[in-house]
């Protein structure tokens, strides 16, 4: 809830309404909406943070207004006097937010009405559809791109992780057994992939958002002489080489959510990467891995049992996705019925998208804090890692390398598997003998493959685990993270 929010508001304060009508469209009426009315159909109780915006976008407009001389300048310059004055007070957290007014729009008009006569002329050839659509836009450049900077942070905590420690090798997983040896680093690599795609993603939905809708009116323009052209570029709606983007239907530009839409997808998919992280972070700290010990910071205990430390963290991260995931299925129920082109349901587009902007920028900030306490244990690694089971695909290679068709090899290191589990030894402490009698293609140096400093450095290949290929990750991550 927005500080100052009131019902009502003294005459000649900050905002004003009448009791017998509504400010914004009280001529069509003979009263007013009901209290509960009232209660029911504002929004300025979380449109309130457009504020910034709209007030931009006023500025912007009115500007335009005087460029193709529906307005003076004299007006247009006491119009923006008036909405320096509104925002300053707004944040200085002075402004009284009035329910009465509806939404953030007609607060910041009624105020700036009071203080500047001319600016009764400000919503000339502009309507609130078009109006919040600009405000939206605008925020969704700007939250897109601190959402970014907040998760180039946590790519950096990340980095930092495997400069220290990606050396460590670690049984990679799949279906959750062990699997194959990769480097930590490789892994620590593999979720830096993951969130970097979360910027791109991010970076995409900001590029859609700039694209300039005011003009547009309710639904079908003005007759008005405007300029839409200049206010595109008056609020930065221009491409990479200073050209005007305008919305090219004004039933589509009031209509569209598509921009929701694809805003919370990609902070729906940034907190499915969070949980799958905070997954293996939850794994690794386990007794039975201790692969890691997160930092207490980030942990809790247990009301009973003193020994516990428990992942809260990661675990909330976990939660967090699915609270997202939930923010994006509103926006496409909310939509998926609505004939063109404005219908009120719309007004409830905005709690889900500032919901998914406060939870993935609280979720970036703890992933990075949970990275940055976090050690490993190499020991531990280690131990798990020798096992040789996860070079049995490199025996098979091994045959593989000596003309054995890789079906036939498969099948031949299978019945390998199958005696070492018969004898209770390890794969690589079989008898030699015993081996060779499975296949022919298996020579006396069957058991070099069990090397883990070979294995690794045979993993040469483009987006391999191996030595050379991390160090050019390395490189990589440190060049694209500068």
């Amino acid at each position: 809830m927005a500080k100052n929010m009131a019902k009502k508001n003294p005459a000649g304060k900050t905002a004003q309404t009448s009791a017998k009508s509504q400010a914004t469209w009280g001529g069509r009426f003979s009263s007013g909406p009901a209290e509960l009315m009232l209660r029911f159909s504002e929004s300025v109780s979380f449109d309130h943070r457009l504020a910034p915006f709209d007030i931009a976008g006023s500025k912007a407009h009115s500007a335009m207004l005087a460029h193709v001389g529906l307005i003076t300048a004299r007006e247009r310059d006491a119009i923006h006097a008036g909405l320096d004055a509104v925002l300053h007070e707004i944040q200085a957290g002075k402004f009284a937010w009035n329910t009465q007014l509806e939404d953030v729009h007609m607060n910041i008009e009624q105020a700036l009405t009071a203080r500047v006569p001319a600016a009764a002329k400000l919503h000339t050839a502009r309507s609130r559809n078009d109006q919040v659509a600009t405000d939206m836009r605008l925020w969704f450049k700007y939250s897109c791109a601190a959402l970014g900077e907040r998760i180039v942070q946590a790519q950096r905590t990340l980095l930092s992780l495997a400069r220290r420690d990606g050396d460590v090798l670690i049984p990679g997983y799949t279906h959750l057994q062990r699997a194959q040896p990769v480097a930590l680093a490789h892994h620590l690599f593999a979720w830096m992939e993951m969130l970097q795609r979360d910027r791109e993603r991010l970076a995409v939905v900001a590029d859609h958002a700039n694209w300039s809708p005011l003009g547009s009116g309710a639904i079908a323009g003005t007759t008005l002489p405007i300029d839409r052209e200049y206010t595109a570029v008056q609020l930065g709606f221009v491409d990479a080489k200073g050209r005007p983007r305008v919305t090219q239907n004004s039933m589509d530009t009031v209509a569209d959510r598509d921009l929701f839409i694809e805003y919370a997808t990609a902070c729906a998919l940034f907190g499915v990467h969070c949980s799958r992280i905070a997954e293996d972070l939850i794994l690794w700290a386990s007794a039975e891995f201790r692969f890691a010990d997160l930092p207490d910071a980030f942990c809790t205990g247990s009301s009973l049992m003193p020994q516990k430390k428990n992942p809260d963290s990661c675990e909330l991260l976990r939660g967090k996705s699915a609270r997202l995931q939930g923010n994006l299925h509103t926006l496409l129920t909310l939509v998926k019925g609505l004939p063109l082109t404005y219908n009120r349901d719309l007004q409830e587009d905005k709690p889900p998208v500032f919901d998914s902007h406060d939870q993935t920028a609280l979720c970036a900030d703890v992933l990075a804090g949970t990275l940055a306490g976090t050690r490993i244990n190499r020991d531990a690694c280690a131990a798990a890692v020798a096992d040789p089971a996860l070079l049995a695909t490199d025996l098979a290679d091994y045959l593989v390398d000596r003309g054995v068709p890789f079906r036939e090899a498969h099948h031949a290191v299978g019945a390998v598997v199958k005696l070492a589990e018969k004898l209770k030894l390890p794969l690589n402490e079989l008898p030699t003998a015993e081996v060779k009698k499975l296949h022919p293609g298996y020579g006396d140096d069957w058991a070099t493959v069990f090397d883990l400093e070979r294995a690794m450095n045979k993993r040469r290949g483009t987006g391999m685990p191996g030595p050379a290929q991390i160090k050019k990750q390395l490189a990589r991550w440190n060049k694209t993270l500068a």
